[in-house]
């Protein structure tokens, strides 16, 4: 609406009172400048939640890739190593030549499942990015404007 349009009073349709068409106070500016800024920081905290709550995911499933691993390793000494190591001790290798071999496969098994899981933690980002660039464009912009 314009400043210059006149408006009817709802009471009893006469024009408004000078003092309701001036431009707003000082006291009326620094409540609405608070008001937004306040509005601002409400929202860059909840991005900042946000990216903070995608960063746990990753952490968590980098977390569970090394429990599988920790499973997988040691479950894999208990049962494959002396199944697989008597197998082969079976087709005539020595008892001890068999056991070191299924060790080691199951070791790299063990190794790759730990690679995956430091790569999922590699993805977790500690600080959220795009919080702190809105805040420091914020920043800049209430600057520019002050």
């Amino acid at each position: 609406m314009a400043l210059d349009a006149p408006r009817a009073d709802a009471s009893n349709g006469a024009p408004p009172d000078i003092a309701d068409s001036a431009e707003p106070t000082l006291g009326q500016l620094v409540a609405s400048a608070t008001r937004d800024v306040s509005t601002i920081v409400r929202k860059e905290i909840e991005l900042a939640k946000t990216e903070i709550s995608t960063s746990a995911k990753h952490a968590g499933k980098g977390l569970g890739m090394f429990a599988a691993a920790a499973f997988f390793g040691l479950f894999g000494l208990g049962f494959l190593l002396t199944a697989l190591a008597w197998g082969l001790a079976a087709l005539g290798l020595a008892t001890w030549l068999a056991f070191l071999i299924v060790a080691v496969v199951l070791f790299l098994g063990a190794a790759i499942l730990g690679l995956v899981g430091k790569k999922a933690i590699g993805q977790a980002k500690a600080t959220p990015e795009r919080a702190i660039a809105s805040t420091q464009q914020t920043i800049e912009t209430l600057k520019a404007a002050v």
